[in-house]
């Protein structure tokens, strides 16, 4: 049995450690004791820490096999550089707004596997992507994601299962996509349309920097766009949220106390948008790959709705059985890339991913049209 850490225990990286508990040892850590409490599972070492200190997270690590990062975004890009200057493999879901690739050469100096992103979206999304790049030549990549509670309850018709300032920067951080081969940059939030989903009904895209690092690992593809699905309506509050300022990071001045809005706007949104024990949520995504393949034009679509299932969220599951996947794939030295390495990356894998999630009934539905 390998033994493995996993950094975080909220949502999605306690399903990671119950997963990853079934065939190795597996110790999870975090900050918050009610976090750690949470995980139903006598087989998992728990353990109450502050990761942010790098001593006391590279002594913490020195024993194990492998790394799984599951912090907030915030703190994800200094907790790979720390997991990788300590020469312990990594594969990460923080999904942290720096360049990944800043890391790139350390882990090659360090003989480090080190992979990013390992999530849904970006994540399964990416993998699908590579394993269709190695048997077509793309030309159109567009994939429509969303996490959404079952219950659409006023005001927000939202549920996070990731940290408040993680979701506000999907609102914030500016969406890029190709298009003819060119970087397009729009504000987040931005060219929303009305889509129809079978099950689910209507729901609303726009842009997000859900594209990441496919910008460039797969800049020979002319078309490329991420968008994220919400409930209709969702955008025009959050647009005068973000326009007022409450998104703002940029200090202010109240009764003579500096404070950012972002904190404060996360500090009262996290009751709204936090999930109570009962609340169910699915997660839905569209990724459609035209193209041409031995000759011919050919359109991929592939389509998954997973819901609450087992006691566990969906995005738990769509997000945490991808990189529980891939660190199996690690462990039994399936992939072997040292250095940085983002999801597309793993396309020959896909098969083995594919099915690892089947196993715990995500499924991804794909119809090829010629």
């Amino acid at each position: 049995m390998k033994k493995i850490i996993v950094l975080g225990a909220g949502l999605v990286g306690g399903e990671m450690a119950v997963d990853l508990s079934k065939k190795h040892m597996v110790s999870s850590v975090d900050i918050s004791k009610k976090n750690l409490d949470k995980i139903n599972s006598k087989h998992i070492n728990k353990i109450c820490l502050d990761i942010t200190d790098t001593k006391s997270l590279q002594d913490l690590i020195k024993d194990y096999d492998l790394v799984i990062g599951a912090v907030p975004g915030f703190m994800g890009y200094k907790m790979m550089k720390d997991v990788i200057e300590a020469q312990k493999n990594i594969v990460d879901i923080s999904f942290y707004p720096e360049d990944p690739f800043g890391l790139d050469e350390l882990a090659k100096k360090n003989n480090v596997i080190a992979i990013m992103d390992c999530g849904v979206a970006p994540g399964m999304g990416n993998i699908i992507f590579g394993h269709h790049n190695e048997t077509m030549e793309i030309t159109d990549y567009e994939c429509l994601v969303g996490g959404l509670p079952e219950k659409r309850e006023w005001p927000y018709e939202y549920q996070a299962v990731f940290s408040p300032i993680d979701v506000i920067e999907e609102y914030i951080r500016p969406a890029r996509f190709v298009k003819n081969k060119n970087i397009i940059t729009r504000k987040a939030l931005s060219d929303t349309e009305l889509v129809e989903f079978d099950e689910i009904g209507t729901l609303e895209s726009w842009n997000s920097d859900g594209l990441r690092t496919l910008i460039n690992t797969m800049s020979h593809v002319p078309n490329m766009i991420e968008k994220t699905l919400r409930y209709p309506g969702c955008v025009e509050y959050i647009k005068v949220l973000r326009e007022t300022g409450f998104f703002s990071y940029n200090e202010i001045d109240i009764n003579g106390k500096k404070i950012r809005p972002i904190d404060l706007t996360a500090k009262l949104l996290f009751p709204k948008w936090e999930m109570k024990d009962g609340d169910k949520d699915f997660t839905v995504m569209r990724i459609i790959i035209k193209g041409v393949e031995k000759g011919k034009n050919v359109e991929y679509q592939y389509n998954l709705l997973d819901r609450y299932h087992n006691n566990t969220i969906s995005m738990a599951r769509t997000t945490g059985y991808t990189c529980t996947a891939v660190a199996n794939l690690v462990l039994d030295s399936q992939y072997k890339k040292v250095g940085v390495s983002p999801p597309e990356f793993l396309g020959e894998h896909f098969k083995y991913i594919n099915n690892y999630l089947k196993e715990r009934n995500v499924i991804y539905n794909v119809n090829k049209n010629k």
